[in-house]
Formats: structure tokens, sequence, C-alpha cells
């Protein structure tokens, strides 16, 4: 996921919401499926916030404070008791508590640099950086006894958690390409899932365990190809197109749900396992096409519902496992341009 910062940065560059001079604009015309809306974080760019598997944690990413770029963070459910989680160091990404809510796992770039990494070079256009120097680690829920769990010469990160507890999807370049890959929860029996030229991420594990939902972006074209690769190389990738996948835990039976042809991603499962929710440009016409919303598809017969209908960014939903409640990141309400905050939403049918 990589998001506030790089995978973030197509979004906040977004402005504020047209209409954010209004003071709490939480939920607008035709958010039906939102009970009501609450704000959890006031300021900064806040990301990728995940439930706890009791749904009373959230763990998230965040550039605030005295912080250059994301560190990782935990809050209780109502947003209280924020705490840093993360060394404070290099940059972080993509946080999930493991099934038991005692450890967490996430990606940084410190034990490699300390600093915060540069950002893209934006004379190449939007692209994201795919950064080598990201690990996937582990420690206690407060931040203590970090180790690695998983590490290669090139991107590990995108990790998230069965809810069974037994595996872990992540995405990672240890084999020269974007793929997915699956480990045991202790990040042995490592498996390559995907093997398509391409991005494959963002992957989150059906209720059951069973299925995987993740983005993705294959070029056909030649041309197409060769610009991916030459990207690649430069620890770059370009996500203005990326289609919504689904496949069996195993690797077998991929399909594709979406084919819009616009950036699709941040897919996750409603918990009747029947539905996927994703965040997408689809309906934005512009030349920009920075406004996201997300949108509800339903897997077997294709029928994609719209969800939220503010103007700047809505992305990174998930539900608790009851499926009584939402949380996601917007630009709603935002004060000032690029400042991305964590909502959460009592959803209703």
């Amino acid at each position: 996921m990589k998001l506030t910062s790089t995978f973030l940065a197509i979004y906040l560059i977004s402005s504020a919401p047209s209409n954010a001079q209004n003071e709490q604009v939480l939920k607008f015309k035709g958010e039906n499926n939102f009970a009501s809306v609450k704000q959890l974080t006031f300021g900064g760019e806040n990301a990728e916030a995940y439930f706890s598997s009791d749904n009373t944690k959230i763990i998230f990413q965040s550039t605030r404070d005295s912080f250059k770029c994301d560190q990782i963070f935990t809050m209780n459910v109502d947003g209280s008791n924020v705490q840093l989680v993360s060394a404070g160091k290099g940059r972080t990404t993509c946080a999930y508590f493991l099934s038991n809510d005692t450890k967490i796992l996430f990606s940084s770039t410190h034990l490699h640099n300390e600093l915060c990494p540069p950002p893209p070079d934006y004379s190449k256009g939007y692209v994201w950086n795919i950064n080598p120097d990201y690990d996937v680690l582990t420690a206690n829920a407060d931040g203590s006894d970090l180790k690695i769990l998983s590490a290669s010469d090139g991107y590990d990160a995108e990790a998230t958690v069965s809810p069974k507890g037994d595996k872990i999807v992540f995405t990672s370049t240890r084999d020269g390409d974007l793929e997915l890959y699956s480990m045991n929860i202790d990040g042995t029996n490592i498996k390559r899932l995907t093997n398509e030229i391409g991005y494959d991420g963002g992957a989150f594990f059906s209720p059951d365990g069973k299925k995987i939902c993740y983005r993705s972006f294959h070029p056909r074209k030649d041309e197409e190809i060769e610009s991916y690769q030459t990207l690649l190389k430069q620890n770059l990738v370009r996500p203005t197109t990326m289609e919504i996948c689904i496949m069996n835990a195993d690797g077998t039976g991929k399909k594709q749900l979406t084919f819009n042809g616009k950036a699709n991603f941040a897919p996750f499962f409603h918990p009747d396992g029947n539905r996927i929710i994703f965040a997408s440009n689809m309906h934005d016409t512009s030349k920009q096409r920075r406004n996201f919303d997300l949108f509800l598809l339903e897997i077997e017969s294709g029928k994609i519902e719209q969800v939220t209908y503010n103007e700047t960014f809505d992305s990174f939903p998930m539900f608790t496992s009851d499926g009584k409640k939402l949380i996601f990141a917007s630009n709603r309400n935002a004060k000032v341009r690029g400042e991305t905050n964590i909502f959460i939403a009592d959803w209703k049918e």
C-alpha cells in the first residue's frame, strides 16, 4: 500500500472539498449506507486505518507533528489514546494487527536508512516510489520487540493477515517484478501467488481466509511493458490504471472483476464474503482524475453500487467483522489542502 506520501500523493494534491467552508461536512447527499459518520483524526496526512480483530483498536499510518514522513500509530476505535508504535525513523507503511491483537506488522525503511527517503521524481509524470528498503516487520502491540519478518533485496510491503490467523499476504519485488506472495504467520513458507508481468498488490483475505482480493495492472502492449519495466528498474510504478481482481488463497482461480481502465484500488471484503468495497476514480472525467469514491461490488454479478459522493478523495475502506461499521480515509472536512483524515461510519444496508 505505501500510501501517505507515495500511494497517497495523487489524492493529497487534490484541493480541499468545495464545500469545506461548511464546518463538519462529514456525510454527503447520496451516502445512504452511512447512518452516521464520525471524524477520528484532525489534521496531517492519515491513511490505511485498519481494525484489530476484536474491533476495539485501530492501527494507521500518519505524517503528523514533528514527523516528516509516515509513522505507525494505534488508537481506540473512538479516536482516543493515540500512540506511536513504530520507531519514529525512516518511512513506514501498511500496518495491520496480527490475529490475536497482541502483535502488529508493518513495513519500514529505517533499518537501511533512518532518514525519510526522498519523494519520487515527478518529472517522469505521476509515479509511485517502490522503495527497496522496505522490509516487513513485526512488533508487540506497543511497538516493542521489533523484528524482521520478511526481507529481501527489493520492496517488501503491503502485508495483511488472514482472519484465520495462519497466513500473511504481501507484495514484493524479490523476483524482479511486483508480485503477491503468501507466508505463514511466522514468516516461513513463502509462496509466490502471481506470475504475470505488471503490478499485483494491495491484497486482503476474505472473511473465511479462502480468497484474496487485490489491485492489478498488467501491461499488454509492447510499449506499455517497456515503459513499466523501465520505471520498475528505477523503483517506480505508474498507478493510473489498475483493476480489482480476486483469486483463491493459494493463487489459483484468478479473476478480474473491474474493467473500466481507471485507478481502482484498496479492495476489502464485506463480511458476507460476497461483496468487495473499493476505491475508484471511475466517474471522474476531469484531466486530473483525483476524485476517488468508494464503491461496492457484487462478486458474482459484477454489479457496482456507489457508496460515497465526496468530490475529492475517499479510500482505504475496512468493515468491522460484524459489518456494523466502516472505517475509511478522506479529504472531507479538510481545513487545508492535502489534509487527509480517518472517519468511521455506522453502516446500514
